[in-house]
């Protein structure tokens, strides 16, 4: 192969390798956060924007968060009970406190959670742990979380002593009923309960029975001294939450994680041509065509959030990471 055609196969090849490009991109450029100076954690959370992957989502977060802010938008939250086994408990009942959500929305063990902290903590542990030594134990392990059995002895009988009042009137309750009542017995300025209670914000919770609450309630109606036909109408709380969304001007979502309290949200939503604006947190995968991982975007596809350009994003993140800085740079002074 002579010289000529040699060079002529590099010109060829390094085509593939550079290919280049004459086109000049009008979006901002990829820059951090210039943590010379003094810190401002405000600015740092500006520069996400321009940080890239999820730190741009977060950024988009903040600004859609806001945006509800500005429309005075009804806002949802919605949450697992994770997120109350975690210190999150006490970003929840800050947002609650400070009257910037108007609906909550969660399940069953963040209410069990909520009212056993308001006496007995739950104790930081190992993700590495011999399971079966703390069965023996007595300890049970939310990831590197651990929470002695003896708080669920103290909540059994702290909800026997409510049950009695609860339904001594009332044979028949609602979970928000459940909710607000129960927060109203609490001291714990912490307590997601209580906030909500002293702030008259509903807590949903479509499956009351899925944890120590639903638990307790079958052994307390196993009892000789209780009425057979007391229980939990769901009905009347759909019906609400519902029409609660139809009288709302505006509507905006923050999801946190996935399951019964995100779809509660988005479908109540349905009613009304679909939220405003949405929020999701979640580590949720899309490819397996469930619910928790749904993006908002396939939301549109039916209606349950309203379709415009910027009006919903997703971070796809844990969310101890990520709530506190939502909270802070949507919420914060």
């Amino acid at each position: 192969m002579d010289t000529e055609e040699s060079e002529g196969d590099g010109d060829k090849s390094r085509e593939h390798v550079v290919p280049g490009s004459d086109e000049e991109l009008d979006t901002p450029d990829v820059r951090g956060y210039d943590f010379r100076g003094e810190f401002d954690l405000r600015e740092m959370l500006d520069a996400y924007a321009t940080t890239g992957f999820q730190a741009t989502h977060l950024a988009e977060a903040v600004d859609i968060v806001e945006r509800m802010r500005e429309d005075d938008a009804q806002v949802y939250l919605t949450f697992t009970s994770n997120i109350v086994s975690s210190g999150l408990r006490e970003c929840v009942a800050h947002l609650v406190r400070e009257g910037h959500v108007d609906v909550l929305i969660t399940t069953s063990g963040s209410i069990a959670e909520d009212v056993i902290k308001t006496k007995k903590p739950f104790k930081m542990g190992e993700w590495d742990a011999d399971e079966a030594a703390l069965r023996e134990r007595g300890i049970n392990r939310l990831g590197n979380i651990y929470v002695p059995s003896d708080r669920y002895v103290w909540l059994e009988e702290y909800l026997y002593d409510f049950f009695d009042d609860f339904f001594d009137e009332e044979k028949v309750r609602t979970p928000t009923e459940f909710s607000r009542e129960l927060g109203k017995t609490l001291d714990d300025e912490d307590s997601v309960l209580k906030q909500a209670a002293d702030n008259d914000v509903p807590v949903y919770c479509p499956a009351l029975t899925d944890a120590e609450v639903g638990n307790f309630l079958y052994y307390y109606r196993q009892r000789d001294d209780t009425p057979d036909n007391i229980g939990i109408e769901i009905l009347d709380d759909y019906d609400a939450l519902i029409d609660e969304g139809m009288l709302a001007d505006t509507t905006g979502l923050i999801a946190v994680g996935g399951g019964v309290p995100k779809h509660h949200a988005i479908m109540t939503n349905l009613f009304r041509g679909g939220a405003d604006y949405a929020v999701y947190i979640s580590t949720g995968m899309e490819g397996d065509g469930s619910l928790s991982g749904a993006p908002p975007n396939e939301a549109v596809s039916w209606g349950k959030i309203k379709e415009e350009s910027t009006n919903y994003t997703q971070v796809q993140a844990e969310a101890t990471l990520v709530l506190p800085l939502l909270v802070a740079g949507a919420f914060g002074t």
